[in-house]
Protein backbone atom coordinates (compact mmCIF):
# COMPACT_ATOMS: atom_id res chain seq x y z
CA UNK A 1 0.00 0.00 0.00
CA UNK A 2 1.95 3.07 -1.07
CA UNK A 3 -1.00 5.75 -1.00
CA UNK A 4 -4.77 5.68 0.36
CA UNK A 5 -6.76 8.37 -0.51
CA UNK A 6 -10.25 9.27 1.22
CA UNK A 7 -11.10 7.64 4.27
CA UNK A 8 -14.44 8.80 5.20
CA UNK A 9 -13.25 12.10 2.70
CA UNK A 10 -16.34 14.85 2.89
CA UNK A 11 -15.72 17.94 0.92
CA UNK A 12 -14.83 21.29 3.15
CA UNK A 13 -12.97 19.60 5.80
CA UNK A 14 -9.06 19.90 6.09
CA UNK A 15 -7.11 17.01 5.33
CA UNK A 16 -4.07 15.35 7.23
CA UNK A 17 -1.70 13.33 5.67
CA UNK A 18 -0.54 10.24 8.32
CA UNK A 19 2.98 8.66 6.90
CA UNK A 20 4.23 5.57 8.83
CA UNK A 21 5.41 2.28 7.30
CA UNK A 22 3.46 0.41 9.15
CA UNK A 23 0.00 -0.85 8.21
CA UNK A 24 -1.49 -1.01 11.48
CA UNK A 25 -0.02 2.38 12.62
CA UNK A 26 -1.83 3.92 9.80
CA UNK A 27 -4.93 2.30 10.31
CA UNK A 28 -5.09 2.72 14.15
CA UNK A 29 -4.46 6.80 13.46
CA UNK A 30 -6.73 6.57 10.33
CA UNK A 31 -9.68 5.53 11.83
CA UNK A 32 -9.04 7.83 15.28
CA UNK A 33 -8.96 10.84 13.07
CA UNK A 34 -11.05 10.33 10.31
CA UNK A 35 -14.57 11.26 12.00
CA UNK A 36 -13.05 14.57 12.17
CA UNK A 37 -10.80 14.90 9.00
CA UNK A 38 -10.09 13.85 5.35
CA UNK A 39 -7.23 11.70 6.07
CA UNK A 40 -4.90 10.49 3.40
CA UNK A 41 -1.75 7.79 4.16
CA UNK A 42 1.60 7.11 2.87
CA UNK A 43 4.18 4.49 3.77
CA UNK A 44 6.94 5.77 2.68
CA UNK A 45 8.77 9.09 1.78
CA UNK A 46 8.56 9.04 -1.71
CA UNK A 47 4.78 8.88 -1.40
CA UNK A 48 4.22 11.31 1.25
CA UNK A 49 6.43 13.93 -0.62
CA UNK A 50 3.98 13.46 -3.93
CA UNK A 51 1.19 13.26 -2.08
CA UNK A 52 2.71 17.14 -0.14
CA UNK A 53 3.33 19.02 -3.75
CA UNK A 54 0.05 17.85 -5.57
CA UNK A 55 -2.92 19.53 -6.41
CA UNK A 56 -4.42 19.33 -3.09
CA UNK A 57 -2.00 19.29 -0.72
CA UNK A 58 -2.69 18.19 3.15
CA UNK A 59 -3.05 20.56 5.97
CA UNK A 60 -1.15 18.59 8.54
CA UNK A 61 1.41 15.73 8.24
CA UNK A 62 1.71 13.34 10.88
CA UNK A 63 5.07 11.61 10.20
CA UNK A 64 6.99 9.14 11.68
CA UNK A 65 10.50 9.49 12.31
CA UNK A 66 11.82 6.02 11.75
CA UNK A 67 11.20 5.25 7.85
CA UNK A 68 12.62 3.04 5.54
CA UNK A 69 15.13 4.28 2.74
CA UNK A 70 14.03 8.01 3.54
CA UNK A 71 13.66 8.85 7.51
CA UNK A 72 11.48 11.46 8.55
CA UNK A 73 14.34 14.16 9.52
CA UNK A 74 14.72 13.98 5.81
CA UNK A 75 11.09 14.36 5.00
CA UNK A 76 10.58 17.40 6.68
CA UNK A 77 13.69 18.99 5.18
CA UNK A 78 12.71 18.34 2.19
CA UNK A 79 8.90 19.76 2.71
CA UNK A 80 10.39 22.67 4.18
CA UNK A 81 12.99 23.71 1.73
CA UNK A 82 10.22 23.87 -0.98
CA UNK A 83 7.99 26.64 -1.44
CA UNK A 84 5.01 24.33 -2.20
CA UNK A 85 5.29 22.39 0.92
CA UNK A 86 7.08 24.98 3.66
CA UNK A 87 4.16 26.07 5.08
CA UNK A 88 2.56 22.31 5.78
CA UNK A 89 2.60 21.88 9.49
CA UNK A 90 4.78 18.97 10.23
CA UNK A 91 4.00 16.54 13.78
CA UNK A 92 6.60 13.63 14.07
CA UNK A 93 5.20 10.72 15.87
CA UNK A 94 8.03 8.72 17.30
CA UNK A 95 8.94 6.17 20.00
CA UNK A 96 11.72 8.19 20.78
CA UNK A 97 12.02 10.67 23.61
CA UNK A 98 15.27 12.25 24.10
CA UNK A 99 15.50 15.60 24.38
CA UNK A 100 18.53 15.99 21.61
CA UNK A 101 15.90 13.96 18.78
CA UNK A 102 12.80 16.11 19.42
CA UNK A 103 14.93 19.06 19.51
CA UNK A 104 16.35 17.49 15.92
CA UNK A 105 12.85 17.97 14.93
CA UNK A 106 11.73 21.15 16.31
CA UNK A 107 15.10 22.51 14.28
CA UNK A 108 14.18 21.28 10.92
CA UNK A 109 10.59 23.00 10.84
CA UNK A 110 8.26 20.37 12.84
CA UNK A 111 5.66 22.12 14.89
CA UNK A 112 5.34 19.38 17.71
CA UNK A 113 5.97 15.91 18.57
CA UNK A 114 4.10 12.69 19.85
CA UNK A 115 5.56 10.49 21.72
CA UNK A 116 4.63 6.14 21.19
CA UNK A 117 2.33 4.78 23.32
CA UNK A 118 0.35 8.07 23.18
CA UNK A 119 -2.88 8.35 23.71
CA UNK A 120 -6.30 8.99 21.73
CA UNK A 121 -7.20 11.94 23.39
CA UNK A 122 -3.46 13.57 22.86
CA UNK A 123 -3.62 12.83 19.39
CA UNK A 124 -6.87 14.64 18.71
CA UNK A 125 -6.06 17.21 20.78
CA UNK A 126 -2.97 18.24 19.26
CA UNK A 127 -3.95 17.69 15.77
CA UNK A 128 -7.02 19.74 16.25
CA UNK A 129 -5.15 22.80 17.63
CA UNK A 130 -2.71 22.48 15.55
CA UNK A 131 -5.49 22.12 12.43
CA UNK A 132 -7.13 25.84 13.98
CA UNK A 133 -3.99 27.37 13.45
CA UNK A 134 -3.46 26.18 10.31
CA UNK A 135 -7.11 27.52 9.10
CA UNK A 136 -6.15 30.79 11.46
CA UNK A 137 -2.48 31.75 8.95
CA UNK A 138 -4.27 30.41 5.69
CA UNK A 139 -6.99 32.77 6.04
CA UNK A 140 -4.66 35.74 6.76
CA UNK A 141 -2.56 34.40 3.85
CA UNK A 142 -5.44 34.36 2.18
CA UNK A 143 -7.13 38.11 3.06
CA UNK A 144 -3.13 39.55 2.62
CA UNK A 145 -3.48 38.62 -1.70
CA UNK A 146 -7.21 39.80 -2.32
CA UNK A 147 -7.51 43.16 -3.88
CA UNK A 148 -9.77 45.00 -1.36
CA UNK A 149 -11.72 46.54 -4.20
CA UNK A 150 -12.60 43.81 -6.80
CA UNK A 151 -12.31 40.89 -4.50
CA UNK A 152 -9.66 38.94 -6.99
CA UNK A 153 -6.03 38.28 -6.44
CA UNK A 154 -4.16 41.12 -6.25
CA UNK A 155 -0.21 41.48 -7.63
CA UNK A 156 1.16 39.83 -4.73
CA UNK A 157 -0.64 36.96 -5.78
CA UNK A 158 -0.10 37.03 -8.99
CA UNK A 159 3.92 37.19 -8.51
CA UNK A 160 3.78 34.05 -6.54
CA UNK A 161 1.44 32.10 -8.49
CA UNK A 162 3.05 32.81 -12.06
CA UNK A 163 6.48 31.66 -10.26
CA UNK A 164 4.86 28.29 -9.14
CA UNK A 165 3.02 27.40 -12.19
CA UNK A 166 6.09 28.28 -14.25
CA UNK A 167 8.16 25.81 -12.02
CA UNK A 168 5.45 23.51 -12.86
CA UNK A 169 5.08 23.69 -16.26
CA UNK A 170 9.23 23.43 -16.63
CA UNK A 171 9.03 20.19 -14.30
CA UNK A 172 5.90 18.52 -16.55
CA UNK A 173 6.56 19.93 -20.37
CA UNK A 174 4.13 22.24 -20.53
CA UNK A 175 3.05 25.71 -21.68
CA UNK A 176 2.07 28.77 -19.92
CA UNK A 177 -0.31 31.67 -21.12
CA UNK A 178 -0.39 35.35 -19.89
CA UNK A 179 -3.19 37.66 -20.96
CA UNK A 180 -2.60 41.39 -19.83
CA UNK A 181 -5.79 43.50 -19.93
CA UNK A 182 -6.42 47.39 -19.77
CA UNK A 183 -9.25 49.22 -19.62
CA UNK A 184 -9.27 51.84 -22.81
CA UNK A 185 -9.14 55.36 -21.63
CA UNK A 186 -10.12 54.39 -18.10
CA UNK A 187 -8.61 57.82 -16.71
CA UNK A 188 -11.13 59.32 -19.18
CA UNK A 189 -13.72 57.32 -17.77
CA UNK A 190 -13.31 58.31 -14.39
CA UNK A 191 -13.10 62.06 -15.04
CA UNK A 192 -16.29 61.86 -16.81
CA UNK A 193 -18.57 59.30 -14.44
CA UNK A 194 -16.55 59.85 -11.15
CA UNK A 195 -14.50 57.98 -9.07
CA UNK A 196 -16.84 55.86 -7.60
CA UNK A 197 -18.51 54.74 -11.22
CA UNK A 198 -14.85 53.79 -11.88
CA UNK A 199 -14.18 51.73 -8.75
CA UNK A 200 -17.33 49.92 -10.15
CA UNK A 201 -16.38 49.76 -13.62
CA UNK A 202 -13.09 47.87 -12.15
CA UNK A 203 -15.77 45.26 -10.01
CA UNK A 204 -17.23 44.33 -13.16
CA UNK A 205 -14.12 43.83 -15.20
CA UNK A 206 -12.94 41.61 -12.59
CA UNK A 207 -15.96 39.68 -12.46
CA UNK A 208 -16.06 39.39 -16.12
CA UNK A 209 -12.27 37.82 -15.76
CA UNK A 210 -13.39 35.52 -12.80
CA UNK A 211 -16.38 34.23 -14.66
CA UNK A 212 -14.68 33.68 -17.98
CA UNK A 213 -11.59 31.15 -16.34
CA UNK A 214 -13.52 27.98 -16.62
CA UNK A 215 -10.49 25.60 -15.10
CA UNK A 216 -9.83 25.63 -11.05
CA UNK A 217 -5.50 26.58 -11.69
CA UNK A 218 -6.36 29.69 -13.71
CA UNK A 219 -6.29 32.95 -11.81
CA UNK A 220 -7.21 36.32 -12.99
CA UNK A 221 -5.56 39.46 -11.00
CA UNK A 222 -5.49 43.32 -10.80
CA UNK A 223 -2.08 43.92 -11.92
CA UNK A 224 -2.43 47.22 -10.97
CA UNK A 225 -4.29 50.22 -11.65
CA UNK A 226 -6.95 49.85 -14.35
CA UNK A 227 -4.46 46.44 -15.92
CA UNK A 228 -5.35 42.92 -15.02
CA UNK A 229 -3.71 39.81 -15.30
CA UNK A 230 -5.03 36.20 -16.24
CA UNK A 231 -2.73 33.21 -15.68
CA UNK A 232 -3.46 29.84 -17.28
CA UNK A 233 -1.23 26.97 -16.86
CA UNK A 234 -0.76 24.14 -19.69
CA UNK A 235 -2.85 26.23 -21.99
CA UNK A 236 -1.43 26.53 -25.95
CA UNK A 237 -1.31 29.74 -28.19
CA UNK A 238 -5.06 28.75 -29.40
CA UNK A 239 -6.43 28.40 -26.73
CA UNK A 240 -5.21 31.41 -25.02
CA UNK A 241 -6.07 33.25 -27.61
CA UNK A 242 -9.65 31.87 -27.37
CA UNK A 243 -9.93 32.86 -24.04
CA UNK A 244 -8.73 36.55 -24.49
CA UNK A 245 -11.40 36.78 -27.39
CA UNK A 246 -13.87 35.73 -25.27
CA UNK A 247 -13.04 37.87 -22.05
CA UNK A 248 -12.92 41.00 -24.65
CA UNK A 249 -16.56 39.83 -26.01
CA UNK A 250 -17.50 39.82 -22.61
CA UNK A 251 -16.47 43.42 -21.42
CA UNK A 252 -18.22 44.44 -24.36
CA UNK A 253 -21.00 43.05 -23.36
CA UNK A 254 -21.20 44.78 -20.00
CA UNK A 255 -21.92 47.49 -22.46
CA UNK A 256 -21.04 50.46 -19.77
CA UNK A 257 -21.34 53.81 -21.04
CA UNK A 258 -18.39 55.89 -22.05
CA UNK A 259 -18.83 58.59 -23.72
CA UNK A 260 -15.44 60.01 -23.74
CA UNK A 261 -13.82 56.86 -25.37
CA UNK A 262 -12.46 56.83 -28.84
CA UNK A 263 -12.54 53.38 -29.48
CA UNK A 264 -16.24 52.55 -28.62
CA UNK A 265 -19.30 53.83 -27.24
CA UNK A 266 -19.11 51.87 -24.48
CA UNK A 267 -15.84 50.50 -22.32
CA UNK A 268 -14.04 48.02 -23.62
CA UNK A 269 -10.45 46.58 -22.82
CA UNK A 270 -7.53 46.31 -25.08
CA UNK A 271 -6.05 42.56 -24.42
CA UNK A 272 -2.20 41.33 -24.60
CA UNK A 273 -1.47 37.40 -25.28
CA UNK A 274 1.66 35.30 -24.94
CA UNK A 275 2.41 32.00 -24.43
CA UNK A 276 5.54 30.25 -23.66
CA UNK A 277 7.22 27.20 -22.92
CA UNK A 278 9.56 27.09 -19.67
CA UNK A 279 12.99 26.57 -20.41
CA UNK A 280 16.37 26.99 -18.33
CA UNK A 281 17.50 30.13 -19.73
CA UNK A 282 14.24 31.99 -19.71
CA UNK A 283 12.14 32.66 -16.62
CA UNK A 284 8.31 33.95 -16.26
CA UNK A 285 9.38 37.56 -16.12
CA UNK A 286 9.96 36.65 -20.02
CA UNK A 287 6.29 36.05 -20.27
CA UNK A 288 5.05 38.98 -18.74
CA UNK A 289 7.43 41.16 -21.03
CA UNK A 290 5.84 39.15 -24.51
CA UNK A 291 2.45 40.04 -23.31
CA UNK A 292 2.81 43.36 -22.53
CA UNK A 293 4.69 44.45 -25.79
CA UNK A 294 1.72 42.80 -27.21
CA UNK A 295 -1.01 45.02 -25.12
CA UNK A 296 1.08 47.79 -26.32
CA UNK A 297 0.36 46.92 -29.87
CA UNK A 298 -3.15 46.65 -29.22
CA UNK A 299 -3.10 50.00 -27.63
CA UNK A 300 -0.95 51.40 -30.55
CA UNK A 301 -3.21 49.81 -33.01
CA UNK A 302 -6.01 51.75 -31.98
CA UNK A 303 -7.53 49.50 -28.16
CA UNK A 304 -10.36 47.41 -28.08
CA UNK A 305 -8.85 44.71 -29.82
CA UNK A 306 -6.90 41.19 -28.93
CA UNK A 307 -2.97 41.28 -29.99
CA UNK A 308 -1.04 37.89 -29.63
CA UNK A 309 2.68 38.34 -29.34
CA UNK A 310 4.89 37.09 -32.22
CA UNK A 311 8.54 36.54 -32.41
CA UNK A 312 10.98 39.14 -32.29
Amino acid sequence: MNEVKGMDEKAGRQTVLIVDDSPVNLQMLGKLLQDEWNVKVATNGKTALQIASSEDPPDLILLDVMMPEIDGYTICRILKASPETKDIPVIFVTAMNQVEDEARGLEMGAIDYIVKPYSAATVKARVRNHMELKSYRDMLKNASRVDGLTNIANRRRFDETIQTEWKRAFRQSEPVSLLMLDIDFFKRYNDTYGHQAGDECLRQIAMTLAMNLKRPGDLAARYGGEEFACVLPGVGPAGALKIAQRIHAAVRGLAMPHEDSDAAVIVTASIGVATMMPAGNEGWDKLVERADKALYQAKQEGRDRVVVFEKE
